[in-house]
């Protein structure tokens, strides 16, 4: 089969529409991430696990000893340990193919099935539940590159600052109705004759059917800027992605301050999903907080998210993202130190919600719109698949530091201090990223 001519379609770039319609997916995405890893499943999975431990708090995988408290955060780790492996090669034959489209829906079918079917995660059935959330993340993650992919895509880079903030911005507001929707239908899962557990399987099952419903308009109005690629005579899609895989590690090191940068958000962004992530179980098993109690607070974060998202956003245009996303770093480090020797109620536990929820917003928004100016033009799903292996809910090293800290220490509050760590060092490393060079390194390419 001859190669098709890589012929650009016409420009969409800037177009409203368009915009909009790439920005409902993180609407639609966001209920994962809200419902599923944010709020139910984690206190639901640690209970179940509970349940099934032995007298000392232990499972065991394949003779492997876990804390129960810690399963949770070891299934995230392992997720996107599985994305190290596959995304990489998937996204240089997604650029080489121009085929990020249907690479999107396929991670979105996956996903929101796999999501679906916690419907079934009932007792004894944790490490049901446990496969099934490593593969919802997983495609979590993998459908994030492709949709972050399409930023450039879709908008001039003099507009990338706006138009990922109003992204996240629609994401958090997405992801918070659904969690409203939840909590009234919790609040009143009695006199409808459900159980807690039947409400949770509920909650965690629209997740799936939000994801996959609403994505339907970013499918609808997003197209690539260049025609499908197809094969040349002799040649596969294995080895394509294997070349394309080869030349993308030649230009990142050919792209110095890119590189720098990415160091930077992959130590500081495991910090930000691993609170994200251990939050509610942190709420639950430490402060003895309820399970509307915590739903609450997680909507209140989505609502003040927004503002941080759209708040940072203006101080960008001001200060520029990079030092905006500084700001923000030292905010954690404060809100790290202070969940470990200060945080002791409920009340305080709200506060430092807020705090958090206004930083997260800007330090999201913002850490993909900068690294979306230092990538090279047609090689953006490969380099967002780098970047997206610490994205939202799929950073490794931040959940396994938690779970080991926890299990060795025996102290919720001990992992949450070890993350102090990811974000000095990423902080220290984003001093140094020239940002206008990495620009330029980018378009010589």
């Amino acid at each position: 089969m001859q190669a098709t001519s890589e012929i650009k379609a016409v420009p969409t770039q800037n177009d409203k529409r368009t915009i909009f319609g790439w920005a409902m997916y993180d609407w639609a995405v966001s209920a994962f991430s809200t419902t599923v890893v944010t709020v139910f499943l984690g206190p639901y999975l640690t209970a179940l696990a509970k349940t099934a431990s032995d007298a000392n708090g232990l499972l065991y995988a394949v003779g492997i000893p876990i804390k129960y408290d810690s399963l949770f955060a070891y299934c995230t780790s392992i997720s996107v340990l599985l994305q190290a492996f596959f995304l990489p090669l998937l996204s240089a034959i997604a650029d080489y193919s121009k085929r990020r489209k249907q690479f999107l829906l396929f991670f979105t079918l996956t996903g929101s099935i796999a999501t679906m079917m916690l419907i079934a995660l009932d007792e004894g059935r944790h490490w049901f539940g446990a496969t099934a959330y490593i593969i919802a993340n997983l495609s979590f993650g993998a459908a994030m590159v492709f949709y972050n992919a399409f930023l450039p895509d879709i908008a001039t880079r003099d507009q990338h600052d706006r138009v990922s903030s109003f992204g996240w911005g629609l994401g958090y507001l997405g992801g918070g109705l659904l969690l409203l929707l939840n909590l009234i239908f919790f609040t009143v899962h009695e006199a409808l004759g459900l159980s807690t557990g039947d409400a949770v399987r509920i909650c965690l099952a629209s997740a799936g059917v939000w994801w996959l419903g609403f994505s339907m308009f970013t499918f609808a109005k997003v197209r690539s800027r260049y025609a499908v690629q197809s094969l040349k005579q002799g040649e596969t899609f294995l080895g394509v992605g294997f070349k394309e895989l080869a030349q993308t590690f030649r230009d990142i090191k050919r792209l110095p301050e890119t590189l720098k940068y990415l160091v930077a958000y992959l130590l500081y962004n495991d910090g930000v999903q691993t609170i994200l992530v251990v939050a509610t179980i942190f709420g639950s098993e430490e402060l003895k907080m309820e399970s509307a109690s915590l739903i609450q607070v997680i909507l209140m974060v989505q609502l003040v998210a927004f503002i941080g998202s759209t708040l940072f956003g203006k101080i960008a245009e001001w200060l520029g993202a990079k030092p905006a996303v500084v700001s923000c770093l030292v905010v954690w480090c404060a809100v790290t130190i202070y969940a470990w020797c200060v945080l002791s109620s409920a009340l305080e536990f709200w506060g430092m919600a807020a705090v958090v929820a206004l930083v997260m917003g800007g330090t999201q928004a913002l850490s993909r719109s900068l690294f979306s100016v230092m990538i090279p033009e047609g090689k953006e799903a490969a380099f967002f698949s780098f970047y997206e292996l610490s994205e939202r809910g799929t950073s490794w090293v931040g959940p396994f530091l938690f779970g080991l800290i926890n299990q060795l220490f025996g102290g919720l509050r001990y992992g949450i201090l070890s993350l102090i760590v990811l974000f000095v060092s990423g902080l220290l490393v984003l001093l140094f990223v020239d940002v206008e060079k990495a620009k330029a390194q980018a378009n010589s390419q």
